[in-house]
């Protein structure tokens, strides 16, 4: 890791600010089981939010806007997620997070009017934000480092089987109650996170930063990251083109499947496929990391990524356009817990929420940056110029994250120390 001054610091220096590591098995059900279950919940709403604010009387587009609340909620609330994390601990954080959730989709599940809904789903993106940013900052401090990619890569495979299981519990309940019973359900969720997350250890007590008269936990996320804005404008682009590359490969490869015209019900199974595979590689994304280096699933992520644009304009048919899609799955699975990891790794021992507030800005622009670029192009090109110029932006970040990657990552460690951080 580097300072913000352009100087390196020693990777021993990791554990310095560590020096009571929680093991990772005493934790494995209190940390990753909140995650799952707000993934469920959030996987069992989602596809539901246009339908509930189109038999509210919403037109199509006023419902696509009501559906991007949700993200444009996570992006206003990132950096207040920092702060109230720094404030009253990660932990704390994850609890208010999940109780706050349940009460917005308590809220949406009583809606009667457009506002009502769009207020709640709004208020559920701060949630998820919060949510995000407490768990993020809790494992970085928690696991030790030469675990740290494997616990965040799980971290974000758990979200990612959440969000698969969702959608097909939904799917019971909708067809047995009504769309807003799937509300009822995931505020649930919501509620057994919290209750999971209250067996939680506080590792946040008698942390350095607290030994400090004038703790600098407290200082405001606008000056921490003024101090670290190095990283941010260097690494944190690099993150925010694998985040727009992720996010924009949800929507080009239905726009493109129509576009050639393979039906809904088709490209669903296409994209389930892609979704299986993605699901199936966090693991050992993020082993290699640990291994080898952060850089061996960073750049190879943005290659194949990038490659799988650029392809998808030479497909023709349902099968060809599954095998892109299974390819830009390899991609996105095996890079599952990049973002988070090099969070971490780039993150000061002290004042950690608030960075990592920024840092999450950085990936939440990406995912709004990604599907504007496609919506621009090809508003004056054809859909495939704009697949070739988002793969080529793609492999022009892999480029950059060549460059400051190894800058910024904890070092690779050896197998035996991986296995001493499990024990």
């Amino acid at each position: 890791m580097a300072d913000v001054s352009g100087g390196e610091r020693s990777p021993s220096e990791l554990h310095e600010y560590n020096p009571q590591p929680v093991r990772l098995r005493s934790i494995a059900v209190s940390v990753h089981g909140p995650t799952i279950l707000v993934a469920i919940g959030q996987g069992a709403i989602l596809p539901l939010v246009a339908l509930s604010a189109r038999a509210l009387g919403a037109s199509v587009g006023t419902a696509a806007l009501i559906v991007a609340l949700i993200g444009l909620g996570q992006l206003i609330g990132d950096l207040p997620a920092g702060a109230l994390a720094a404030r009253i601990g990660e932990r704390r954080a994850l609890i208010a997070a999940c109780v706050v959730d349940a009460l917005a989709l308590l809220g949406a599940f009583v809606a009667q009017s457009l506002i009502v809904l769009a207020v709640a789903i709004t208020i559920t993106g701060l949630a998820h934000a919060v949510f995000g940013l407490a768990r993020h900052a809790y494992l970085t401090e928690a696991i030790p480092v030469p675990f740290r990619a494997r616990a965040l890569s799980t971290l974000g495979g758990s979200f990612r089987i959440g969000l698969f299981i969702g959608p097909f519990i939904a799917a019971v309940i909708v067809t047995s109650w009504s769309i807003g019973a799937a509300y009822g359900f995931a505020a649930i969720m919501s509620i057994a996170a919290a209750i999971l997350t209250a067996f939680l250890p506080d590792v946040t007590r008698n942390h350095p930063a607290t030994a400090i008269g004038d703790s600098p936990r407290h200082r405001s996320v606008l000056s921490v990251l003024a101090e670290h804005r190095h990283i941010l404008l260097t690494l944190g682009i690099g993150i925010l083109v694998i985040s727009a590359a992720r996010a924009t490969r949800q929507s080009i490869v239905p726009l493109w499947a129509e576009s050639i015209g393979i039906d809904a019900a088709t490209t669903a199974v296409i994209f389930g496929i892609s979704a299986g595979v993605d699901i199936l590689l966090f693991y050992p994304g993020g082993a290699i990391m640990d291994r080898f280096g952060r850089v061996y699933v960073a750049v190879p992520t943005t290659i194949v990524l990038g490659l799988g644009f650029i392809l998808l304009p030479l497909t023709t048919g349902a099968t060809s356009v599954g095998l892109v899609a299974a390819l830009m799955g390899l991609g996105n699975g095996i890079s599952s817990g990049i973002v988070l990891t090099l969070g971490a790794d780039a993150s000061p021992p002290q004042n950690r929420a608030q960075f990592l507030g920024g840092w999450r800005v950085c990936s939440d622009l990406g995912n709004l940056a990604g599907p504007l670029v496609i919506s621009v192009v090809s508003a004056f090109a054809p859909l495939a110029v704009a697949a070739v110029t988002m793969g080529l932006l793609t492999w022009a970040g892999s480029g950059w994250l060549v460059k400051w990657v190894p800058r910024y990552a904890a070092r690779p460690h050896r197998r035996s120390e991986g296995r001493e951080a499990q024990d």
